[in-house]
């Protein structure tokens, strides 16, 4: 062996991508709940936080499909997730 230490590998890089992860998942549905709050409960109009979330996700999606890592899986769920989203938007305007 060399006696050289080795700081960063790959289980590094991998703990390190988790932690992202987990922190980005934090931030994003902490917004989505502060917007629910205010929406509901304080009655207040928070489109800059709920900008705040959409750009998050557009910025991962767009990144993860330049480096082309998106597949059938990932639209489905997408797709799904619009129509679900829509139907609830639906619903909520409608019972206002």
């Amino acid at each position: 062996m060399s006696g050289k230490v080795v700081e960063h590998d790959e289980r590094t890089v991998a703990v390190e991508n988790a932690g992202y992860r987990w922190a980005y998942l934090l931030m994003s549905f902490g917004l989505l709940v502060d917007v629910a709050v205010r929406g509901f409960v304080a009655k207040q109009s928070s489109w800059d936080l709920m900008a705040l979330v959409l750009a998050g996700g557009l910025v991962t999606t767009l990144y993860q499909g330049q480096k082309r890592i998106l597949g059938r899986r990932f639209a489905l769920g997408a797709i799904l997730t619009m129509l679900a989203a829509a139907l609830v938007a639906f619903l909520i305007t409608a019972i206002r």
